[in-house]
C-alpha cells in the first residue's frame, strides 16, 4: 500500500493462532494494494481509470468503495473527491477503510485487543497487553521524532492527512490546486475509511475546514495550521 503497516495484537491466544491472525489481515492488505494501487498497470484501479476495465465489472470491493467515495463526495460538499488528481485515486479513503476491514475481521475472530497503524491511519480496540487503553500519538507535523499529542481509548479510529510527508498531495478540487492552509487534520471516530476521507477533505478545504469540522457530527478533530497553530475538538480523547 505504499506506506509501513503494524499490527499489535494483544491478546493471551497461542502463538500458532495469533500467526494466522496476522497473516490474515497482512494477506488481505495485499489484496487490497493489488487491486487499488494507483501505482500497479494491472490493478482494478488503473484499468478503470484506462477505461480498459467498467466498474459494473470489477469486484464487488470496487463496487463498494467506488459507490462510497460517491458518497464521501455529497457529504463533503465536493471536497473529498476520489477524481481531484484528474484520474481515479480513492487513496484517501481506501487505506482506512481497508485498516477498518482488517481490525473488523479481527474482532469477529476473537481478537478483540488489537491495534493496527497503517501509515499513520489507526485502529484501536480493547486494551494493550499491559492492560491499559491505547495510546496514539499523533506525529509532530514539523518533527517527525516528536508528537503534538497523544490519544487514548479502547475503541477509536484515528485519521490523519497532512503535506508533511508527502508535499502538497491534497488538492483542493474546486479550485484545481494543491490545498493550502492546514498542515495537518486528524480525525477520530468509529470508522476508519470515513475518518481517512474526512481529514482528507477538511485538508483540501483549507481555513475552512476547521469549522466545518466543529460541525461534523460524532467525531473529534485536532487541526495543525501552516502558521503553527494547534487546534482541537473538546471531546478530544487526550491522554491525561
Amino acid at each position: 500500500m505504499g506506506t509501513a503497516i503494524s499490527l499489535d495484537l494483544a491478546d493471551d491466544l497461542p502463538t500458532a493462532e495469533l500467526t494466522a491472525l496476522a497473516d490474515a489481515v497482512f494477506g488481505w492488505l495485499r489484496e487490497v494494494d493489488a487491486r487499488f494501487s494507483t501505482y500497479r498497470a494491472d490493478s482494478e484501479v488503473c484499468r478503470v481509470d484506462r477505461g480498459e476495465l467498467a466498474v459494473a465489472d470489477g469486484s464487488a470491493d470496487l463496487r463498494d468503495v467506488l459507490a462510497r467515495c460517491a458518497d464521501l463526495w455529497g457529504v463533503t460538499d465536493g471536497f473529498f473527491d476520489a477524481y481531484a488528481t484528474g484520474r481515479l485515486d480513492p487513496s484517501g479513503y481506501v487505506k482506512g477503510w481497508a485498516a477498518q476491514v482488517a481490525s473488523d475481521r479481527l474482532l469477529a475472530a476473537g481478537a478483540a485487543n488489537h491495534c493496527l497503524n497503517a501509515g499513520g491511519d489507526v485502529r484501536v480496540r480493547g486494551r494493550s497487553a499491559t492492560g491499559r487503553p491505547w495510546r496514539i500519538g499523533v506525529r509532530h507535523p514539523w518533527d517527525p521524532m516528536a508528537t503534538c499529542l497523544v490519544l487514548t481509548g479502547t475503541d477509536l479510529a484515528v485519521a490523519t492527512s497532512g503535506v508533511y510527508e508527502r508535499g502538497a498531495h491534497v488538492r483542493d478540487p474546486r479550485r484545481g490546486v494543491p490545498a493550502s492552509g492546514l498542515r495537518s487534520v486528524t480525525v477520530v471516530g468509529p470508522d476508519l475509511g470515513v475518518a481517512d476521507a474526512y481529514a482528507t477533505a477538511a485538508v483540501a478545504m483549507g481555513a475552512a475546514g476547521v469549522g466545518w469540522l466543529d460541525r461534523l457530527a460524532g467525531h473529534q478533530h485536532a487541526i495543525v495550521t501552516e502558521d503553527g497553530r494547534l487546534l482541537h475538538s473538546t471531546g478530544l480523547p487526550l491522554a491525561g
